[in-house]
C-alpha cells in the first residue's frame, strides 16, 4: 500500500531548472561561448547532481585545471546568490500545489533534492511550503542515502513509498533503493535512456498516474 510520496524539488515541485541553467552560464561566462555551451550540456545531462560535484567535475573534465577551495567556495556562494531569490519567486510546477493541498491527509510527503539542505529549507520556508512536508532532505548527502534515511526515519518500506523526479540521478537512486519511480519530464529534462516507466508532463497528471498503478 502506498503511504508516502517523495518529491525532487527543482522542476518537480517548482519550475526552477531554467534558473539554475542561467546561473551556470553566468558563472562561467568568462570562459567564452564555446566552453559555456560545453558546460551547459554537462549541466543539463546531469540534472539532480549537487553543485558541489558539478563544479569539481567542470574544472577537472572540461576546464582541465585545478579548483582550489577558495575558488570552489566562491562559486558556490555566487551560485546561491544568483538563484535563491529567483527560485523563491518561481512558479509552481502545474498541478503541484493543488495536489499537495488535496492529498496531504492521504499520503505523507517528503522532499529529497540535490540542493544544499540548509538552502533548500530556506527556500521552502519562504515559499510557505513547509507545512506540506514531513521531512526535507538535501545535499551534500547523495540522493540514494537520503532516500534510505527517509525510509528508516519514518518507518517506511520501499514499496510503501514512491519517488517523483526529473533526472537520471533520481531514477538511479530510486532503483538502487527499490522505490517505485515516476518521471516528470520538464522543459529542460533530457530523455532517460532505457526508462520505460510512467511519465508525466505536469503534476496535474499525478493523481491519475497513481490510480493507474506504478
Amino acid at each position: 500500500m502506498l503511504r508516502a510520496l517523495i518529491f525532487d524539488f527543482d522542476d518537480v515541485l517548482v519550475e526552477s531548472a531554467g534558473i539554475k541553467t542561467s546561473a551556470v552560464a553566468r558563472l562561467f561566462a568568462a570562459e567564452g561561448p564555446a566552453v559555456v555551451q560545453q558546460i551547459l550540456a554537462y549541466h543539463r545531462a546531469h540534472g539532480g547532481v549537487a553543485r558541489f560535484e558539478k563544479f569539481r567535475t567542470i574544472y577537472r573534465d572540461l576546464l582541465r585545471r585545478p579548483l582550489d577551495e577558495e575558488t570552489f567556495e566562491r562559486l558556490c556562494d555566487q551560485f546561491a546568490d544568483l538563484i535563491v531569490e529567483a527560485i523563491i519567486a518561481a512558479p509552481w510546477v502545474e498541478g503541484a500545489e493543488t495536489f499537495l493541498r488535496a492529498h496531504r491527509g492521504r499520503y505523507r510527503f517528503f522532499v529529497v533534492s540535490g540542493t544544499p539542505e540548509e538552502e533548500l529549507n530556506t527556500i521552502i520556508q519562504r515559499r510557505q511550503m513547509a507545512h506540506y512536508f514531513d521531512d526535507v532532505r538535501g545535499s551534500p548527502t547523495p540522493k540514494e542515502v537520503l532516500l534510505r534515511q527517509v525510509l528508516a526515519r519514518h518507518r517506511l518500506q520501499p514499496p510503501e513509498a514512491l519517488f517523483i523526479g526529473d533526472a537520471q540521478t533520481d531514477w538511479f537512486a530510486a532503483q538502487r533503493v527499490g522505490i517505485p519511480f515516476i518521471w516528470r519530464q520538464g522543459s529542460e529534462t533530457p530523455l532517460l535512456s532505457g526508462y520505460a516507466g510512467p511519465c508525466i508532463r505536469s503534476l496535474t497528471e499525478l493523481e491519475a498516474c497513481l490510480m493507474a498503478g506504478v
